[in-house]
């Protein structure tokens, strides 16, 4: 038996036109408009998608690639590396419709998956609820069949892409008996025009300034029971079953994030001179750099497995969060010494590693914090106790 850590040569040619475009794509004058007025960046996002980075993990007849999550990882490695800000918004526009492609109908998948994989569309997943956070286990936001409608009530707060998509995927209490309450789930998916359903931006944030956060509302909307993904009351299985598909895509982010970050630092310390030397001389940073780039590649090693499994056909929670923990918590370690390296200038927003520092700290929060992950962890160690 042999193990080959190399990537085939299909592989090869993704990460580097994924590189590649980002280089020629991502400026970083564009970049800090977009960070300064917290605005989406439409028009390179409409240009991965043109070539095929958004998506790339689905099937051809639903505009995707064929292509695994390992590729998908990838393309986001190499995103968030170029810019964080730019990587994480743009990688993030197809977030949680994937829920559409696993369990949704073929209707459902022609019809909200090809807008997106076309630059036509981006998704959000309403799950985050105001009392609850990563507790998904119980659900504030109900939906009560009528006729042929589902009548939505309740609030989710911390939406990614909420204030912008054009549909939302909504967790909802669709059974109030049963026990426990996550046997009683669904998954309905709402379109940006529904009536009664509202969202606003929560406000200032630490990073990813480029990416829609919002709070969404709904009172009373109305949507067609058709707009129900997969059988009803199995909604709480099939986000779990997502998020163990998207801890490895914000591993991915964690990844590009730490390498991006390494690079600037090397790049510096080789040209900062101070005492008559460059900092790159001093055997200080040069433990710093040893230090950093350890980390990364053992980030790089638990990503890259965690995603190879997944496509093998096992999903193994486990991985999936360590994937996401450790590569989270390197990102924030890794930027942080970035910023170190640089010293008073590191501090400025020009010089990017404080804004990789700021976009890091988010890999350790969303699709669940970093204890969420523990909790997953040691579950899978230590049995029903």
């Amino acid at each position: 038996m042999t193990v080959d850590f190399r990537l085939d040569k299909e592989q090869e040619a993704i990460q580097k036109a994924a590189a590649e475009f980002a280089k020629g794509e991502f400026d970083r004058e564009v970049a800090l408009e977009h960070e300064r007025n917290h605005t989406f960046p439409y028009e390179l996002w409409k240009k991965a998608c043109e070539l095929g980075f958004l998506g790339i993990h689905y099937p051809e007849k639903y505009g995707g690639q064929d292509y695994g999550i390992f590729e998908n990882a990838l393309v986001v490695e190499a995103f968030c590396r170029q810019d964080s800000g730019l990587g994480i918004a743009i990688s993030l526009a197809d977030f949680s419709s994937e829920i559409i492609l696993r369990f949704g109908t073929e209707d459902q998948k022609m019809r909200y998956l090809v807008p997106i994989t076309s630059g036509k569309a981006i998704s959000s997943g309403g799950f985050t609820e105001p009392d609850h956070g990563s507790d998904i286990t119980f659900m504030n936001t109900s939906a009560r069949k009528d006729g042929d409608q589902y009548i939505i009530n309740g609030v989710k707060t911390f939406i990614t892409n909420g204030a912008i998509s054009n549909f939302v995927l909504v967790l909802c209490q669709t059974d109030a008996d049963a026990r426990p309450s996550y046997r009683g789930q669904s998954v309905i998916i709402v379109d940006q025009d529904t009536p009664g359903f509202t969202r606003t931006e929560v406000g200032e944030k630490m990073g990813i300034k480029m990416t829609s956060t919002a709070e969404l509302s709904f009172s009373d909307a109305a949507v067609p029971a058709s707009n129900l993904v997969g059988e009803d009351n199995r909604g709480f299985y099939q986000v779990l079953e997502f998020f163990d598909e998207s801890r490895i895509e914000i591993a991915a982010q964690a990844l590009g994030i730490a390498q991006g970050a390494f690079d600037r630092a090397l790049a510096y310390t080789k040209e900062r001179s101070q005492f008559g030397k460059k900092l790159a001389q001093f055997q200080v940073t040069q433990h710093k750099l040893a230090d950093m780039l350890t980390r990364i590649e053992t980030a790089r090693l638990l990503v890259y497995k965690a995603a190879w499994s997944f496509d093998q056909g096992t999903v193994d929670p486990r991985l999936t969060s360590m994937a996401k923990m450790y590569a989270g918590r390197i990102a924030v370690e890794v930027a942080d010494e970035a910023i170190q390296l640089f010293g008073g200038y590191g501090y400025m927003l020009e010089y990017e590693v404080e804004r990789f520092y700021r976009d890091a700290k988010i890999t350790e929060i969303y699709e669940g914090t970093k204890e969420i992950q523990k909790n997953t962890i040691a579950s899978s160690l230590l049995g029903k106790m």
